[in-house]
Parts: C-alpha cells; sequence; structure tokens
C-alpha cells in the first residue's frame, strides 16, 4: 500500500526557492513567482504502474499520488468524467490533414476545463484550513470555483469584468457567491481581488498565486497520454489567455516521462491569441523570454482577454523545449470555425475552441502542421456558455417562418 500522495514540496518557478508544503502559500516571497508543486517521482516509481491507474475509475482523481491532496476526506468533486476525445474528419479533410481530433472539455461540471482547477484547488485549499477564497475571472473560472466552493462550504469572492459573458456571472450568483463586477479587464478584477486579500486575509486563487489550481489543469496532459495509448499526439494546439493549462500539460507530461510512463517524445505546442489580446504572441515573435501589458485587450474570446499572464515565462519556455509556435486569428475567424465546426461535425464548440481550430487551419496553411501528423486541439468549455453571441449573427438571420 503506498501514500495517496506523493507531494514533497513546492519550488518557485524562477528562483528555485523551495518551500515545504504542509502551510498555506501563495507565491514566492523572494522573487514572486508562482510556485510548483513537486512530487517524489522516484519513490513513486518504486510503486505506481501505468495498469493501475488504466484500472481505477474514470476521472481525474484517478491520478492521486500525483495530485497535492493528502487526506481523501477533503477531495471535493462532483464525479467529473475524462473527458472525451473526438475525431473531426470533415474538418480535417477541408484543411487538408489525415487526423484531427478535439478534446472536449465542456463535458465537465459548470462546462469548462476550470473545473479541473476549482476541484482540485479548492480540495487542497479545505485541507490547509482555507474558510473564504477570491477570485478574478473574465467568466468560466468564477463559476467553477463558486460551485465548487459551495460544495466544499467555502465562501467565495468572484471579481469579473462587466462585460464579462452573463452566464457564468448568473451561475455564480446562483451557487452563492459574493459577486462583484468592475469596469476594465481581468487586470481590474485583479485588484479589487488584492483588496479582499489584504483587508479580509482571504485565498487568493488568481492563476497561478497558488500552486493548486495549476495541478488539476495538468490532469489534461495525464488524460491525454492515457487516451493516445501512452503516447502523445504530434502537435496540441491550445487557445491561450492566463495559460495554465499549457504549463500544466507540460508540467504533466514530464512527470509521465520521469516515470517513465512515456517515451522521450512531446508534443510541439501551439499556442492561440486573438488579435485583440496577444501579449504571448507577440514577445515570442520578438524572442523576448515574457511578455508586458497588452493595451485595451478585446475579443469575443474571453477567455483569453488576459493582458498579461503571470506565468508568462514559463508559457515561453513551454513552446521554446518543444519547438512550439505562437499565432494570433482575429474574431471573425472564430465565429467563422465555431459556426463550420458545428455544421461540418455536430460539434458545438466554445469560442476559444473555435479559435484553436482557427489556429489549426492557420498553421496547416502555413506548413507548420503536417499533412499527415496526429493534431489535437482543445475545446476548453462548451458553446452552450456563449449562446448569446449567436443573436444578430447571418446564422440567426436563417431563421424561417412557418406559413
Amino acid at each position: 500500500m503506498h501514500e495517496f500522495s506523493y507531494l514533497s514540496h513546492l519550488e518557485c518557478s524562477r528562483c528555485g526557492h523551495t518551500y515545504e508544503a504542509s502551510k498555506r502559500r501563495q507565491v514566492c516571497e523572494h522573487c514572486q513567482a508562482p510556485l510548483l508543486a513537486r512530487y517524489d517521482l522516484e519513490g513513486l516509481k518504486q510503486v505506481l504502474s501505468r495498469d493501475e491507474w488504466d484500472n481505477r475509475k474514470e476521472g481525474f482523481w484517478r491520478y492521486h499520488e500525483l495530485l497535492p491532496v493528502q487526506d481523501p476526506a477533503y477531495i471535493v468533486s462532483m464525479n467529473e468524467p475524462m473527458t472525451p476525445i473526438i475525431s473531426l474528419d470533415a474538418t480535417a479533410k477541408s484543411m487538408g490533414l489525415s487526423t484531427l481530433y478535439a478534446k472536449d472539455e465542456g463535458v465537465l461540471p459548470s462546462g469548462s476545463f476550470k473545473a479541473r482547477g476549482a476541484s482540485v484547488g479548492i480540495s487542497r485549499a479545505k485541507e490547509l484550513g482555507v474558510t473564504a477564497l477570491a477570485i478574478p475571472t473574465n467568466g468560466n473560472a468564477g463559476s467553477a470555483w463558486a460551485l465548487y466552493s459551495a460544495r466544499a462550504g467555502i465562501e467565495a469572492t468572484i471579481v469579473m469584468p462587466n462585460d464579462a459573458p452573463k452566464t457564468p456571472q448568473k451561475e455564480c450568483l446562483i451557487a452563492g457567491a459574493n459577486v462583484f463586477v468592475v469596469d476594465g479587464t481581468i487586470a481590474d478584477a485583479g485588484k479589487i481581488v488584492q483588496q479582499e486579500v489584504q483587508e479580509r486575509g482571504v485565498y487568493d486563487v488568481s492563476t497561478l498565486k497558488e500552486p493548486y489550481r495549476l495541478e488539476g489543469k495538468k490532469t489534461m496532459g495525464f488524460e491525454i497520454a492515457q487516451q493516445f495509448g501512452w503516447s502523445v499526439p504530434d502537435v496540441i494546439v491550445y487557445p491561450t489567455g492566463g495559460g495554465a493549462g499549457v504549463i500544466g500539460i507540460y508540467k504533466a507530461l514530464c512527470e509521465l516521462q520521469e516515470l517513465g510512463f512515456i517515451g522521450d517524445k512531446l508534443p510541439r505546442m501551439a499556442i492561440v491569441q486573438a488579435e485583440g489580446c496577444a501579449p504571448l504572441v507577440r514577445a515570442f515573435d520578438s524572442a523576448q523570454p515574457e511578455s508586458y501589458l497588452w493595451e485595451n485587450p478585446h475579443t469575443i474570446a474571453f477567455g483569453m482577454r488576459v493582458p498579461k499572464a503571470l506565468g508568462d515565462f514559463m508559457i515561453l519556455d513551454v513552446l521554446q523545449k518543444t519547438n512550439g509556435i505562437a499565432i494570433t486569428v482575429s474574431d471573425d475567424q472564430i465565429q467563422q470555425w465555431r459556426i463550420e465546426v458545428a455544421q461540418k461535425e455536430g460539434f458545438h464548440v466554445c469560442p476559444e475552441g473555435a479559435a484553436g481550430l482557427a489556429g489549426v487551419k492557420k498553421l496547416a496553411d502555413l506548413g507548420w502542421i503536417k499533412p499527415n501528423e496526429t493534431v489535437l486541439a482543445m475545446n476548453t468549455g462548451s458553446g452552450l456558455k456563449y449562446i448569446d453571441q449567436i443573436v444578430g449573427t447571418p446564422i440567426e438571420r436563417t431563421l424561417h417562418a412557418f406559413s
């Protein structure tokens, strides 16, 4: 019988300073960079096999040895499924590709991949004695953290831009969260969260402001490897705002390599940003190690409207280490591919997922993706959460009156 979790310590992502993991922590005390959870992989290698994970009940808690919760009594879960990988054959053909898949995170509780970070992050927060938390959000993270906080009995304060989608605002309200809207961007919402932290001592669960939300996101990487038969696709295309999903998938695959669960090959990571908010693409194109603030960000893909990611240097490092790339797509392309994939495949993606597919098309046209490569695009949420964006579009105007 082995330990439930092999969490060993926390490590600063920038300066390498280490911390013991039994206390509530936010960022590095020395350089203010994100902290990363580290595990005793050598010890785990002696007692865990891939077959053991394969034979467990589906869901991301099957990977509990590489998650931070040490006592399973603190797990806050809604029986989350392993999200499906869907073949997009007609879309692939239209792009001149042989194999294109999408991983559909929209089937998770709250309708997006944010459920992963909420479940793991809140479970660990509860284990550490947290009773109140606060988060800035463009929408989906807020609804996930509000709902999982309600399940955990933790007070949640959610702050979002006033032009964020109304559906997640209502989800936060119905879950009993304290909801505030501000004029401005998610960065402005973050300033309000900092006030809450300073005045009330709540736990700041902004992206990469604590170590454990990322651990939930990395379960996407574990699932991808398992669903590909303990291998990886040639390319993963990820619509990117704060970028925790990119960092998490890469972290997961590196941990699997150290365990000997997958081979040396890693996928080339491609990040896609909107033309109206592309700080990471700008930094990538100019070979800068980190980004700087994007002024006046705008895009219909609200999850990608992040003017500067705290973990930008880690995202750019992932691209370098995987021979990856960063590109932009327009809002018109996002709308186009949201409609096209629905009509070709019957698959209703969110705007961010559509941005990823628009990115696949662009990379295929550029020749960066080769026709015979296996490509996985991430659909980070359900298209139903953004159904109001159909209002006023040419698609809506094709409604026929019966007479």
